[in-house]
């Protein structure tokens, strides 16, 4: 989980790179999904799921990944925080079909 607020004047030059960084990491091997959520007081949620702690960290560690990290700690955000998270328990619904 990845929470953070963007700088009003970064904002063109983070959501350049935030293309390049969900380009990169769907690639990683581990990968499963990831999703953005945008609050209305504009605080914004980036939950991404690997298969693996060790597939997690090949991404944590990845050279462009960390530059980018960098970036958004000097230059992008006016805030931000991280959570690694485990699933302790987890349930899932097929959605019924609509006829």
């Amino acid at each position: 989980m990845f929470r953070f607020r963007v700088a009003s004047d970064a904002r063109s030059e983070f959501f350049q790179a935030t293309k390049r960084m969900n380009e990169l990491a769907s690639r990683m091997p581990g990968y499963i999904a990831h999703k953005v959520f945008v609050a209305e007081d504009g605080e914004y949620l980036t939950h991404i799921e690997f298969e693996s702690e060790e597939a997690l960290h090949a991404w944590g560690v990845h050279p462009e990944h960390l530059e980018a990290k960098r970036n958004g700690r000097n230059a992008y955000f006016s805030e931000y925080q991280t959570q690694i998270c485990t699933v302790i328990r987890q349930s899932k619904s097929k959605p019924r079909s609509v006829v």
